[in-house]
């Protein structure tokens, strides 16, 4: 018996399925320590809404999406040539753009466990998906069994829906809301701090008397004068008899660009990006080292996700037994002018390109 056995309750007959919601459930087949987290305090989530109200989140999210503008093509397997793609991989609604959905479905696989589509139309011949539309994971409910280890049935809104109608992009991790809602939470009260200290940056004041009794129509002219000027932002003046008091805190002593610096470079961490990316850092990108950065963001950051829809979109009710669906990451790869025509120069030279392809490559036939 483990540590962990201690505080696990044993199952001793099945248990009616329970239903869950959707953050939890989603990843219950693959966290089995799920429950035991909570003996270290649970989960904290956030909202989408929150965490879209921290700049660093929005602009992590901003270059997941930078996925949605790469094209994809199928190959065969055994040959590694392109074949005929199926219309719903590059448009799989055809009442918006296809990069419109793929960036939404990248914004819920950043967000949470799961992206979810329902077929729409299917290919009377073949059965094969010919359309889908995104549903928002806060609108799925999973029901799992007695152990909450599978998913037993899927619902939309509540209604129950057939799985086989539902298209799902499991992602490998429990979402940034589950994942980082503390610091999240912690970003959004910082920036609601910055907002109130931009829209009173003035403290609190108070105008104490030096022991003199003044009377109360000069005491009613001076906090009248003193109302105007700060209002106006104007100087105001003050005789021996009156001091002047702040009350309320000050940023600079609150260490509050601090405070949201740090947390900027935590919630860089959480999305999986280099801290650079996100201004969250000082950085050193440079024109001659961009390219080593892009690698590092496919690499690092973008290879996840894509390997979710690429692998998904690969299954018999997309695509035929045999063939692959893959980002084409050619032209976001791309060296600069001087070094792609070193190496063009280079294939041919050895025969590997001829003046034609290379042309073809680079869009510069007539």
């Amino acid at each position: 018996m483990g540590f962990f056995d201690l505080f696990t309750p044993k199952v001793e007959a099945a248990v009616p399925a329970q239903s869950q919601n959707v953050d939890a459930a989603a990843v219950a087949p693959y966290y089995s320590e799920v429950g035991n987290l909570f003996l270290f305090g649970g989960i904290v989530t956030a909202s989408r809404a929150e965490a879209m109200s921290v700049p660093t989140c929005a602009r992590a999210l901003g270059i997941m999406q930078t996925i949605a503008s790469l094209p994809m093509h199928t190959r065969n397997e055994a040959t590694g040539e392109k074949v005929t793609q199926p219309r719903v991989i590059n448009q799989p609604d055809p009442r918006i753009p296809g990069s419109t959905f793929w960036a939404w479905i990248i914004s819920d696989l950043f967000f949470f466990p799961s992206a979810y589509a329902y077929v729409m139309d299917r290919y009377a011949d073949t059965g094969k998906i010919r359309a889908m539309e995104r549903i928002a994971p806060e609108r799925v409910t999973i029901t799992t069994n007695g152990m909450g280890y599978e998913i037993a049935t899927y619902s939309i809104d509540g209604a129950f829906v057939d799985p086989a109608n539902l298209v799902v992009f499991q992602g490998f991790q429990e979402g940034l809301l589950s994942r980082a809602g503390r610091t999240i939470r912690a970003a959004a009260a910082l920036e609601r701090a910055a907002m109130n200290f931009a829209v009173e940056p003035i403290p609190q004041m108070v105008l104490k008397s030096n022991g003199t009794s003044l009377p109360a129509d000069r005491v009613s002219k001076l906090l009248t004068a003193w109302r105007t000027a700060r209002a106006n932002k104007s100087t105001a003046f003050l005789n021996a008899d009156v001091t002047l008091e702040t009350l309320g805190y000050d940023p600079k002593n609150l260490q509050l660009n601090e405070a949201r610096n740090y947390v900027a470079l935590e919630l860089s961490r959480a999305c999986g990006l280099p801290a650079y990316f996100t201004d969250s850092q000082q950085s050193s990108f440079t024109y001659s080292n961009a390219l080593d950065k892009r690698r590092d963001l496919v690499d690092f950051a973008f290879r996840n996700y894509m390997s979710i829809i690429e692998e998904r979109l690969s299954f018999p009710d997309f695509t035929p037994a045999g063939n692959k669906v893959r980002f084409d990451l050619d032209d976001f790869l791309r060296g600069n002018p001087y070094e792609r025509a070193q190496v063009y120069e280079i294939l041919n030279r050895i025969g590997a390109m001829s003046v034609d392809e290379i042309r073809e490559e680079e869009d510069m036939l007539l």
